[in-house]
């Protein structure tokens, strides 16, 4: 087994009056780093010179590793203010009313809901069900003819039987013909910030939505 010695060519200059931190044995600091190269090179042997390949390739080995941990430091440095910027912006968002993302949707303490569909292009007919918890359809919104973006709508509660829903959750699924083709597209919930709840380091932040609870502050779309 080989000794320290012979695997690590800088213990050897402990021979040479060096002595290592004791303040932290497990890590080479910079300023540590130099002092076992001034060591080094002031112990050589003359006549047998370290090679320039050698020393160079120990300076970059250090550069590399320097920069790694400079480049950690950046990076935490950007996530704490991009924490901050993030925290100042959900504040502003309590009471809000927003759309976002989501295809479930409560009825509101009013009796009705309302949100958007996203259409990647304009469309000859633009429907809307909305389905219970069994799947049946309560409700077919009929929007018309659409242009490319946001088609808003609401409901008011009401089934197609003209009976008032039930209080719960329901599932919304939206259509769109264009050019003779039907496509589902993507659906926006309108609802109103009841509260923000900042995530630890590296977590995004969530808010809280009566009916629906804590959704993540990415699927929020649009802000009113």
């Amino acid at each position: 087994m080989n000794s320290i010695a012979e695997t690590n060519p800088y213990a050897q200059l402990v021979l040479g009056g060096y002595q290592e931190p004791a303040k932290n044995e497990d890590r080479l600091l910079q300023e540590d780093f130099l002092d076992l190269l001034v060591t080094q090179l002031q112990n050589q042997d003359p006549f047998k010179p370290m090679e320039s390949g050698e020393f160079l390739g120990q300076l970059a080995q250090f550069g590399t590793v320097s920069g790694i941990g400079d480049l950690e430091s950046a990076f935490r440095g950007l996530a704490d203010s991009l924490t901050s910027s993030q925290a100042l912006q959900a504040a502003n968002l309590v009471d809000r009313q927003v759309l976002l993302a989501s295809n479930i949707a409560p009825l509101n303490e009013s009796g009705s809901m309302h949100g958007a569909v996203e259409l990647p292009s304009a469309a000859e007919q633009v429907t809307v069900g909305v389905h219970d918890a069994s799947g049946r359809l309560v409700k077919k919104l009929s929007l018309g003819k659409q242009t490319e973006g946001l088609a808003q709508f609401s409901w008011d509660g009401f089934g197609d039987d003209g009976k008032r829903a039930a209080d719960g959750l329901y599932e919304l699924r939206a259509e769109v013909i264009t050019a003779g083709a039907t496509q589902a597209v993507d659906v926006l919930v309108g609802a109103r910030v009841k509260s923000v709840t900042l995530g630890r380091l590296g977590e995004p932040a969530s808010v809280e939505i009566p009916g629906l609870g804590s959704v993540d502050f990415a699927q929020i779309r649009q802000i009113s």
